[in-house]
């Protein structure tokens, strides 16, 4: 086990980092988990929260440092020294950074903390083709600047990604790799899923024959939700047996706090808001796709979505958006359907075609499972990472 071997006897020390402990459990525990199992010390710094407090319970070690999702000068510093403080002390080997804000202060604590090993997953860059011409180059920039000077590797999960990467110079790339993103593809698999779909279905008020159209992310504008509910309420005027299954929440600390009243808004002037079940955060998403016909994720920045690779190994058909890492992962009119950014029109369509057609759902969801068994299994991701994390403390282990 390198993790124990390299700097002789002493147990290499890791310290993950994001933003919220909901990050941690629906992304990171399972590179976690194999880290611990190789040998490694891990601990974890996010802004405390109830995820975290279960994980400590089960033995995972937590640093906690409040960091703010939304820009905040005075937030963001004290986030800083927060960081720095448990860099310093926690005397890690390797801080492996996640999630836009995390990254940059992350990063930034660790280089003045002397860390020796930088790594930064991008599992989406900040920066995005629908920003403005401003937007994009002070973000690329601030990027550049932190892969020169505060970064030593970068993980990424995008391919679209990785070739801007490549081509804006963010960091050399000797120092980069495209990591992909992936799932437990046993966990996510249809056939291993036993549920009674009509109690199921019933427990959420929907009516064994209703038609579930699902969404899972944060209710935020930049994911779509106003956008996939003004395309709903087009559909459910005219067809009485379709439902709107809507999973998840917004964080505490999160950048965008008013989309979820206008969700409320919105559904107190509609006369049919019991077809719109919103579930908050759940665990049992196998099961909630299960009984889903389409899943729609309209969002307008995504790095490699996760909630769609889930769906198609669940074998559901996806419309998405025609963007960055959703457009990786669904090839159109084969595994789901792609529509223009905004165009509330053509998504209220795209989910129409599907749901009129039961043997085109079937067919993509099928294609959606085998896209995802040849692309998008967890494990090799975790291969990936932890055998450049191994080379990396080898270079390191070296030059002692």
């Amino acid at each position: 086990m390198i993790g124990i071997e390299i700097m002789g006897n002493r147990r290499i020390k890791i310290l993950e980092v994001c933003a919220v402990d909901l990050t941690v459990k629906t992304l990171l525990l399972p590179l976690i988990n194999k880290l611990m199992e190789e040998g490694y010390d891990v601990d974890i710094c996010c802004t405390p929260g109830n995820e975290s407090k279960k994980l400590e319970q089960l033995g995972y070690k937590f640093k906690y440092v409040r960091i703010d999702r939304k820009i905040n000068p005075l937030s963001n510093f004290k986030s800083l020294i927060g960081l720095y403080r448990v860099i310093k002390s926690g005397k890690y080997d390797i801080v492996h950074t996640h999630t836009p804000s995390a990254s940059i202060l992350g990063r930034i604590a660790a280089r003045l903390a002397r860390v020796p090993i930088i790594v930064y997953t991008a599992h989406g860059f900040y920066f995005h083709e629908n920003m403005s011409k401003f937007e994009y180059k002070f973000f690329t920039t601030l990027e550049k600047i932190l892969g020169r000077y505060f970064t030593d590797y970068i993980f990424i999960q995008s391919e679209e990604d990785y070739r801007t990467a490549k081509q804006l110079r963010i960091i050399g790339e000797n120092k980069m790799i495209y990591i992909g993103n992936g799932v437990d593809l046993e966990k996510f698999n249809i056939e291993n899923v036993q549920i009674d779909t009509v109690s199921f279905k019933t427990a959420l008020g929907i009516p064994p024959e209703g038609k579930v159209i699902t969404f899972i992310g944060r209710l935020v504008k930049e994911k779509g939700i106003i956008d996939l509910i003004d395309a709903f309420v087009k559909l459910a005027r005219d067809y009485r047996d379709v439902f709107l299954l809507i999973i998840g929440d917004v964080t505490t600390n999160e950048r965008d706090d008013k989309t979820k009243e206008e969700i409320k808004e919105i559904l107190e002037n509609v006369n049919f808001k019991d077809r719109f079940i919103i579930t908050g955060y759940r665990e049992d998403i196998p099961e909630l796709l299960k009984i889903s016909d389409i899943f729609v994720l309209p969002s307008y920045r995504e790095g490699l979505p996760r909630s769609i690779i889930e769906a198609m190994a669940m074998s559901k058909p996806v419309v998405t958006y025609n963007i960055r890492g959703c457009r990786e992962e669904v090839i159109n009119d084969e595994t789901g359907i792609l529509v223009s950014p905004g165009d509330i029109e053509s998504l209220s369509s795209a989910i129409l075609k599907l749901y009129k057609d039961p043997e085109l759902r079937k067919r993509m969801g099928n294609n959606g499972r085998k896209r995802a068994e040849e692309l998008y299994d967890e494990r090799k991701v975790i291969e990936k990472e932890l055998f450049t994390i191994n080379e990396l403390l080898a270079k390191l282990s070296s030059r002692l």
